[in-house]
């Protein structure tokens, strides 16, 4: 199996644990926070379905300049989210689709104006900055929920919401 083929089975897997989240975002309390420092709901929830939009960043922007690429959503709705997820996965695979394997050793380049984060081969890349930072928010989503008495659906098993099926 090449690279870019494993990279979009578990994009395709962990996408579909994404959808059901962010599902259950209820907009009607998405400038809730549980802390002054906190995202609200609703710029958290946006934040988790674009993720996918690093892995095109990735692919297709050696040298990623903060003050120049990155501007960030928020949805209004429900359905403007899952939009949002849904285009950013559907590019995302895509562009997975088209890069050879040895494209993945390429370095990918961090930084803001003069100052640069890091420098990462792309596959390296692609796992932490795509793959764990939507595991990490998606967490971090699913404690608001908890917090909002919202059923938190299972990820990797099942929560104290749903038990096994």
């Amino acid at each position: 199996m090449s690279l870019k083929d494993a990279f979009i089975a578990e994009l395709k897997h962990e996408s579909a644990l994404t959808k059901k989240m962010i599902e259950r975002v209820p907009f009607d309390k998405q400038d809730w926070k549980p802390h002054e420092k906190s995202m609200t709901l609703g710029r958290l929830a946006t934040h988790v379905a674009e993720i996918p939009h690093w892995i095109s960043d990735i692919i297709n922007i050696d040298e990623f300049d903060f003050q120049q690429h990155y501007k960030p959503n928020h949805a209004a709705s429900q359905e403007e989210l899952i939009k949002i997820f849904q285009e950013k996965l559907d590019t995302a695979i895509v562009d997975l689709e088209k890069i050879p394997d040895e494209d993945f050793k390429k370095i990918w380049v961090v930084k803001q104006g003069d100052q640069v984060y890091f420098n990462l081969p792309k596959a390296i890349a692609i796992r932490g900055w795509a793959f764990s930072h939507l595991v990490h928010h998606r967490g971090q989503l699913s404690v608001y929920l908890r917090l909002l008495d919202v059923p938190v659906p299972g990820m990797y098993g099942p929560t104290a919401d749903e038990g096994f099926m």
